[in-house]
């Protein structure tokens, strides 16, 4: 089977993501409509329900470079937040995150995003204290 090129998946998401077709907990789309390359994009995960991020609006930058998508992508958040696969600086740590660790290339930020969001439900996380609404990275 062959390989989808970089551009043309870029633009899958891109339209995907516009339209607002995928999961309404999550939104992405690029930073600049001027990114001919489409590397850099915005993300918002809606804090899940039943957890300490319960109406909560966490904002994170992606950025898909040349490699992308054969690698993953590099996550960042914006908003400040309390989870064991994000570090002191927001970034989100391949090593930590099995959607990034284990990477297959039919995934998308819309993957990353939605396993970021279930990583916030998961019994061990769902109850970390997290710091004050509206704090940044």
């Amino acid at each position: 089977m062959s390989k989808i090129p970089r551009n043309f998946k870029l633009l899958e998401e891109l339209e995907k993501g516009e339209k607002g077709l995928g999961a309404e907990s999550i939104s992405y789309g690029l930073t600049n409509q001027d990114d001919i390359t489409m590397t850099y994009w915005n993300g918002t995960i809606l804090g899940p329900p039943h957890s300490t991020h319960e109406n909560r609006i966490y904002s994170l930058t992606i950025i898909c470079d040349e490699s992308y998508p054969d690698k993953p992508p590099k996550v960042k958040f914006i908003s400040k937040i309390n989870l064991p696969c994000v570090d002191n600086a927001g970034n989100v740590v391949v090593s930590e995150f099995d959607t990034l660790k284990n990477w297959k290339r039919n995934y998308t930020m819309e993957t990353v995003l939605l396993e970021l969001r279930k990583s916030m439900a998961s019994p061990a996380n769902k109850k970390l204290a997290q710091p004050a609404e509206g704090s940044t990275f």
